[in-house]
């Protein structure tokens, strides 16, 4: 008996050892702690159930126990499934993700302008190396992807770069072209998951990229692809920079500058609010990618405490995905709502709002036929934001597998938008870009077989079966 309980200690200790260890590797120097904080992380980590699994051996090599939850310390999610991939561990093989290659390499795109020329003092290398690198990585239309688009950097340098850094964060799987003009990127991560970014171009001269920020997500919106995947994985700061500086590198000698940026792809951006202030940052550096603030919009279906912590941080524009004008409508199609109501969203936005000056929210609507867009909902919607500065994008549902929800008709989006336009409101409508390459808004992502939960329909919106007579 008592070996038994020794055995059970010693099983449990390598397991939180080893979990540990993944989740926070301890770093002895700057540089190596550098060196971690850029690695693309081995697991998502918020609480979970793996699909399979994870099988730890013991120390004897004879035994073995299954771990199939633990816990840790972000906010909760679900982890749905996993694609088959050759880069995944086959955990029922007694295969774990212990055994997978670890790159020894510093991820450059995974810090800020602070970070690099750090990272470079450490190397021996003055600070206006790092510098001369930011730029070659972001700026002078070069977008480096590899040490051979470095030219004009010291030798010593570059060939130190070529040993212990990497310069790509992404591989490029596909581009697909919509009738439009609107570009659908498919990009592959490191562990083989795929992640979507889409260019949009516009004839006045703007063009937008839209970046994803998770593979998958964990908020389940009823009326979004992308929901139905639940969430794989955050997308690390590397990542989600990759995706702007890969669109400017292959699209903009065809379809121009591209001036604006989105976080409006793959994923709840707050969901992942540390990588995101980051990435956003990144992007805005003057010496850099160098996208105005203004220019670059992260959208949130209302995570209230990471809402709070961006308006404090960030200078980049903000916009919430509202999408109904009563909590049980908004419970239904989005349940964050069942967390964090209209009225303390609301309320939240105009407290801090008071302390932004000339700043105003973009509040996104999505039109559903009979579910929020009736003239009750437009007028309710004028009083809900009142006393916040804020613009009004309505924009057209875009129909995906499964969906269970209709676009409203253009006739009901602009009897909407006028009811607004009334009340005092500044108002747009946005109709669908790239919807035939499943590149408009909320098209985006492959669900596979294992999906989300379609919640509990109200009872107002239940359509009566017609059995006959």
């Amino acid at each position: 008996m008592e070996m038994g309980y020794m055995w059970m200690r010693r099983v449990r200790f390598a397991a939180n050892s080893l979990l540990q260890a993944m989740a926070f590797p301890s770093p002895s120097s700057p540089a190596t702690a550098l060196r971690y904080a850029s690695r693309r992380p081995l697991f998502s980590f918020t609480c979970f159930k793996p699909p399979h699994p994870i099988t730890l051996a013991s120390s004897h090599g004879r035994r073995s126990i299954s771990i199939s939850t633990f816990s840790c310390c972000s906010s909760a999610s679900t982890l749905l499934s996993l694609p088959e991939n050759e880069d995944l561990p086959d955990f029922e093989r007694g295969e774990s993700y212990e055994n997978l290659p670890k790159s020894s390499k510093v991820l450059l795109k995974g810090m800020n302008y602070g970070e690099l020329q750090e990272w470079v003092q450490s190397h021996g290398f003055r600070p206006g190396q790092a510098l001369m690198l930011w730029k070659r990585l972001y700026g002078d239309n070069i977008w480096a992807h590899d040490i051979d688009d470095l030219e004009g950097l010291n030798k010593d340098f570059k060939k130190m770069l070529s040993e212990q850094a990497e310069l790509r964060a992404l591989s490029l799987k596909d581009i697909r072209t919509a009738s439009d003009g609107t570009r659908k990127i498919l990009f592959v991560l490191d562990d083989g998951l795929v992640i979507e970014t889409v260019v949009i171009p516009c004839d006045r001269g703007r063009t937008t990229v839209c970046v994803s920020s998770q593979v998958g997500c964990a908020m389940n919106c009823q009326f979004c692809y992308t929901g139905r995947m639940g969430l794989r994985r955050h997308l690390t700061a590397a990542e989600i920079v990759e995706q702007a500086v890969y669109a400017r590198r292959l699209l903009s000698g065809d379809i121009g500058s591209i001036t604006n940026v989105v976080f409006m792809g793959m994923g709840e951006p707050f969901h992942n609010i540390e990588n995101v202030i980051k990435a956003a940052d990144i992007m805005v550096d003057e010496q850099g990618l160098h996208f105005s603030p203004r220019k670059v919009t992260v959208s949130t279906s209302g995570l209230v405490p990471q809402l709070k912590c961006f308006l404090r941080e960030s200078k980049c524009a903000l916009a919430v995905s509202l999408n109904a004008t009563t909590d049980e409508v908004r419970n239904w199609i989005m349940p964050i709502n069942r967390k964090y109501k209209l009225n303390l969203l609301l309320e939240t936005l105009r407290e801090e709002l008071k302390f932004k000056n000339n700043y105003k929210v973009l509040f996104e609507y999505v039109m559903l036929a009979g579910i929020n867009d009736s003239i009750e909902d437009a007028n309710r919607l004028i009083n809900l934001v009142k006393g916040i500065p804020c613009k009004i994008n309505l924009i057209s549902f875009n129909p995906h597998s499964g969906s269970q929800f209709k676009p409203s008709s253009d006739e009901k989006m602009i009897e909407f938008r006028n009811v607004l336009a009334k009340g005092g409101c500044t108002v747009f409508m946005r109709f669908s870009r790239g919807d035939d390459q499943m590149a408009a808004c909320g098209q985006l992502g492959n669900p596979g077989s294992i999906q989300a939960p379609l919640l509990r329909v109200p009872e107002q919106f239940r359509v009566p079966l017609n059995t006959g007579t």
